[in-house]
């Protein structure tokens, strides 16, 4: 019998962390209490999933020290240019360590090496010993390690599964004959992450031409003189003994004084209590419950099917958030482990199945002598217009709820839920819930009109941590130490196999949904103390709360969908598209599929050579051909605009065209998108399904959707209330810059006005590329633009985009002093403001990280601007419903896109409405500059704007 294969796994800790930190970046994980996980879970996710499917037999991690290396010895500059590291990823080193050791992995380190070279050394020493060596890192110079024994092990990314590189693979990335060469590869190219220098002017191509040709550095500087190529041999010759020293350089140290301790480095089971403490504090539900389930599976011996574990997806009716799909950002998808937090099963409560008239009639006496209760509803579905109500929930007290089965018989149900109408439209009761949209929107389908001051506990928590996520059972497991009931328990997983509530039994669903009401009810007492704490509950109670009734009213309402114009715009854009596809053919003199960059860089910079030195992308060393690269190339050859209209049609074609018609409910023969309120962290209300806040309207052919949009019925008209300018309205009464306010209240174009102070000329001399630039400038000022930023946009030299903002601020010096107040106050605080207390969290804004520290500070100077437009078109929604309500108009706000406002009106309210938005819309928020709003009316969405 042959022994077992010993498979051993060496991790470079900080090449991986760095992966996993950067992958999370633009949405870093925050836990509640402000710390960034995001490079702590990567790592996590990456460990587990090569002890969940590789298997090692034996396991280490290696990590560098903070002492200097021999490299540093021999090279000052070694690394010397990479910037310090940033204070998130510093503060998560602590705790992946003390992760590794929970899993009862050994840490490697030794003052005076790297981390490579622990690893060169103990994959050697592994190999006499029999071993199957990985080197799991993202680092190229591990191929020249690489043997037959000795793998590259390369973690998943992407969605992409993890790559092995042997030595076929080594040899063919660098078009080499053996691994080692990988030094000299590196001794001729250089490594500009490791600031190893190279031959000044040897690329990669370069390098690989005369390794085939020479083999090593040593005999290609022995041989300089047979160089072809004069230029390449007086730089081989001027620059050999950096050649040589960037060899050495990049060569891993095989001789570190580490030993090979094979027992030591043998898997062990992890230490389940210590790992526990560290999950709760981290707040890792999800990777508990897989790490709890391989290691009962493992310590049972169990096999599961396909090797996935049976674990559960917590999904409630919450709006979905974003999340990745790749190893290093994969979403929280299950609940933490029941042994972790309370349960149902674990704590005491009390919930009543509310199931006969008796039982009803008396939980709505004992309501309506509550000054406040929490409710829930249960549906067959989370599309309100496409749902029925399964049943509804109350909780008064922590831990006693009740729970109210509605019949499937539609008339039946309705009487039920008409016997709460009176408590529930009692505008003296307080009502609590979580997503109270989607059951007042569920209601209001049933002729239940909720009222009365109102908590939502999701809407509180966005203002409390914005950054975070806000569904309930996070919320409950953070804030509650509480893992509520996963829904999948009840019905399965989402897809084809799913049951529906109403297949539940009606015990099993009591818990649930009462569990959710009681849960509820007890997050209130949590969050109520902290809104005080942050300052938010008045714009929790003015604008947040009041807001919600108002987007139940016009999501439900939705706008009217001319289909037949949209197929017919569907079939002129194809002609278009075909007649674009043909002309680009024949420019290229060949045909191709346009919609592949791949092919499409080759046709570009290979076959027609457009430009001498086209740009590659990095990772996968195709040619760029984005649209910000083509742009820049559009004199170049008429077929660069071609293309770049190609893409823009057929993206609105398939994106918005041919969508748009199947989006529209069979119910009503209208769409009706969803508004988000807890997911943007400015204040700003996003959409979805559909997105109508996306609907191109820069070009053209993109505004043409819009006349799609039309009223709902003969007689009635679309009016559009767009606010004109009103960022940097506001930027003018933050800075109280005297210059600005003056424009804005002198009524002149503010932007001639700006050009005649930058370029020091009369406004009648300003010319409509001086105009263009100070609007450039205006709108750029708002999202830190700099001077690099500046010269991109406007085409010009970086030297006047410097010198144009120079000037802008010597003439709106208090705007400049604003700016610099604001970054200050973020500093000290570590957060800003709008002028409603809306706050956003700047964690980076002290970061030595320059490039992070900058990132922070342009957000400090754009969020309270930004956060007060949001507020200020809010309150105007509020305002306008409010109004339009108590004078019983019949016209109706149906639209919310970015500053504005559209509704759908008969035309007999035409001039009313007309005043009154424009009126509630120009004074939401009073400023020391004029609010200005552009309102127009049609027959369709575009005729209107």
């Amino acid at each position: 019998m042959s022994m077992p294969e010993k498979k051993l796994f060496l991790l470079d800790a900080m090449a991986l962390i760095y992966r996993a930190f950067y992958a999370l970046n633009k949405t870093p994980r925050i836990n509640s209490k402000g710390l960034n996980t995001s490079a702590i879970l990567g790592f996590a996710n990456t460990l587990f999933d090569v002890l969940r499917n590789e298997k090692p037999t034996h396991i280490a991690v290696a990590f560098d020290t903070a002492a200097p290396t021999v490299r540093h010895t021999d090279f000052t500059a070694y690394k010397a240019h990479r910037e310090e590291t940033p204070e998130d990823l510093a503060a998560s080193i602590p705790y992946i360590k003390e992760m590794i050791e929970a899993f009862n992995i050994p840490v490697i380190a030794l003052d005076g090496y790297e981390a490579d070279d622990i690893i060169g050394t103990l994959a050697k020493k592994a190999e006499e010993k029999g071993f199957l060596t990985y080197m799991m890192t993202s680092d190229k110079d591990f191929g020249q390690l690489v043997s037959d024994k000795t793998l590259i092990y390369k973690p998943s990314k992407f969605g992409n599964p993890a790559e092995v590189w042997g030595v076929k693979e080594v040899c063919n990335r660098f078009g080499i004959t053996r691994p080692d060469q990988v030094k000299d590869m590196l001794g001729l190219w250089g490594d500009a992450s490791d600031n190893i220098p190279g031959i000044p002017g040897v690329g990669e191509v370069t390098a690989k031409k005369l390794i085939a040709e020479f083999g090593t550095v040593e005999e290609l500087i022995k041989r300089a003189d047979e160089i072809r190529n004069d230029k390449l041999r007086e730089k081989v010759i001027a620059f050999k003994d950096q050649a040589i020293l960037s060899k050495q350089l990049a060569t891993i140290i095989l001789d570190v004084p580490v030993e090979f301790k094979e027992k030591e480095l043998q898997t062990e089971p992890p230490d389940r209590e210590r790992l526990k403490t560290l999950f709760e504090e981290l707040e890792f539900r999800a990777f508990a419950q897989r790490v709890f389930t391989w290691m009962s599976v493992e310590e049972g011996g169990q096999k599961l099917e396909d090797g996935k574990e049976k674990t559960e997806e917590g999904r409630r009716k919450e709006p979905q958030e974003k999340g990745q799909t790749d190893l290093f950002a994969q979403a929280e998808e299950f609940p933490i482990a029941s042994s972790t937090y309370k349960t149902i099963t674990t704590t005491p409560h009390t919930y009543h199945l509310t199931d006969t008239p008796e039982k009803r009639k008396s939980l709505i006496r004992e309501l309506s002598g509550h000054p406040s209760f929490c409710f829930d509803t249960e549906t067959t579905g989370i599309d309100t217009l496409a749902s029925e109500l399964v049943g509804m929930s109350f909780a008064m007290k922590p831990f006693e709820a009740y729970y109210i089965p509605l019949p499937e018989n539609q008339e039946e149900c309705r009487r039920i839920v008409h016997e709460f109408k009176p408590v529930l439209e009692d505008p003296k009761i307080e009502k609590i819930g979580q997503n109270m949209k989607f059951d007042i929107a569920m209601l209001r389908l049933y002729d239940v009109f909720v009222q009365g001051p109102m908590f939502d506990t999701m809407l509180a928590h966005y203002l409390i941590q914005p950054d975070m996520r806000h569904n309930m059972d996070v919320l409950s497991e953070t804030y509650l130490k509480y893992a509520p009931v996963s829904i999948e328990t009840l019905i399965g997983k989402k897809g084809g196999k799913q049951l529906s509530m109403r297949s539940v039994e009606t015990e099993t669903i009591k818990e649930y949904a009462a569990e959710d009401a009681d849960v509820t009810l007890q997050l209130k007492s949590v969050f109520e103390p902290m809104l005080k704490k942050t300052d938010t509950r008045e714009l929790f109670d003015r604008i947040e709360m009041p807001l919600v009734p108002v987007l139940v009213a016009m999501e439900t309402e939705g706008v009217k969908l001319d289909k037949k114009a949209l197929q017919e715009y569907s079939g002129e854009l194809q002609k278009e598209i075909s007649v674009l596809e043909h002309s680009i053919y024949e420019d290229a003199g060949t045909t191709f599929n346009i919609a592949s960059p791949k092919q499409m860089g080759e046709i570009l910079f290979e076959k027609m050579n457009i430009v001498d030195k086209p740009r590659q992308t990095t990772r996968t060393k195709q040619y760029s051909t984005s649209e910000d690269v083509l742009i820049k190339l559009v004199n170049k050859h008429p077929i660069v605009e071609k293309i770049l209209e190609y893409r823009s049609l057929t993206k609105l074609k398939s994106t918005y065209v041919d969508v748009l018609p199947g989006l529209v409910s069979p119910r009503d023969g209208r769409i009706h998108t969803s508004y988000n309120q807890a997911v943007a962290a400015t204040g700003r209300l996003s959409s979805n399904n559909p997105n109508l806040q996306n609907i191109p309207i820069r070009t053209e052919k993109g505004r043409e959707i819009r006349k799609a949009f039309v009223p709902r019925e003969e007689g009635w008209r679309l009016l559009s209330a767009d606010y004109s300018q009103v960022e940097l309205r506001i930027i003018a009464h933050l800075s109280r810059d005297e210059a600005m306010i003056g424009d804005f209240r002198s009524g002149i174009d503010v932007h001639s006005a700006t050009a005649a102070r930058i370029y020091g000329v009369n406004q009648n001399e300003v010319t409509p590329d001086m105009r263009r630039n100070a609007k450039t400038v205006n709108f750029g000022i708002i999202y830190g633009m700099s001077a690099f930023g500046l010269s991109e946009r406007l085409n010009i030299p970086r030297s006047e985009a410097a010198g144009i903002i120079s000037q802008y601020f010597s003439k709106y010096h208090r705007l400049k002093e604003y700016m610099d107040k604001t970054i200050a106050f973020a500093k000290k605080h570590g957060y800003v403001e709008t002028m409603m207390k809306r706050r956003r969290y700047l964690r980076d804004i002290n970061s030595s990280n320059a490039t992070v520290r900058g990132f922070a500070e342009r957000n400090a100077i754009n969020a309270p601007i930004q956060g007060t437009a949001a507020d200020l078109i809010k309150i105007a929604m509020i305002n306008i419903h409010r109004e339009l309500e108590e004078k019983k108009f019949r016209s109706r706000m149906i639209l919310q896109v970015h500053d504005e406002l559209v509704f759908d009106i008969p035309e007999k309210e035409l001039e009313k409405v007309h005043s009154l938005v424009e009126d509630k819309m120009k004074h939401a928020i009073p400023l020391d500059v004029p609010v200005e709003v552009e309102i127009s009316s049609g027959t369709n969405w575009l005729e209107a704007h």
